[in-house]
């Protein structure tokens, strides 16, 4: 099975539409004010009107009001809404669009309960747990504490980078990877070198497991 590859965190026109002709399967736009990758509405307009076709855009939202998600969604064209935070499965579901939630992956998670609560979730984000941050740190969580039953496709997220994604392929076998630290010069600008040669280790990682 082809592991999808999703790359977060965009902020300008040029590396989103060369991530989307190296093949990646979604960006993802960060619309939590608190993030050095935050776009606004009008640069998330800017960035998805350049998209070519078959390109998912994903939002990425931490506990924000509900007024501020529908007013991005009627101006902004999301495939997916992903959430980050706190938000119960109810909240996540009242826009009629198809959603990924991101959980913080420590000892002692339930993900029995995670799936009970999100089972119509499109995808669990699984990422690094961190204290102060919703994402995006770069830190790598423990793989051997993921499930072996996966009735909610899983996204694995949290560290990945060139020298680790196919290692974390072979072990974790996730349906979809999430990069976004690792492959940038810095928070919120992305390197073409590294998306080139990240997207190619995902590849590679899926012939060597096959």
């Amino acid at each position: 099975m082809r592991t999808r590859l999703k790359i977060c965190g965009f902020t300008d026109v040029d590396a989103a539409v060369y991530a989307a002709h190296l093949g990646v399967d979604a960006i993802g736009l960060v619309f939590f004010e608190n993030s050095p990758r935050h776009v606004t509405i009008e640069k998330a307009i800017e960035i998805t009107k350049a998209l070519p076709p078959f390109t998912s855009v994903v939002g990425l939202f931490v506990n924000e009001k509900e007024s501020m998600i529908r007013e991005i969604l009627a101006q902004v064209p999301l495939d997916y809404l992903q959430f980050h935070g706190d938000e119960p499965a109810a909240d996540c579901r009242i826009y009629g669009k198809r959603y990924i939630k991101a959980v913080s992956v420590k000892k002692g998670l339930d993900f029995e309960k995670l799936n009970t609560e999100y089972h119509d979730a499109k995808g669990l984000l699984l990422d690094a747990y961190h204290p102060d941050a919703k994402g995006g740190t770069g830190t790598q969580f423990d793989w051997d504490l993921l499930p072996t039953k996966r009735p909610i496709p899983i996204i694995l997220a949290g560290g990945l980078t060139v020298q680790n994604i196919k290692r974390a392929i072979q072990i974790a076998h996730p349906y979809a990877v999430d990069v976004s630290s690792g492959v940038e010069l810095e928070k919120g600008k992305k390197d073409i070198v590294k998306m080139t040669a990240f997207t190619q280790q995902v590849q590679e990682g899926d012939r060597e497991t096959l």
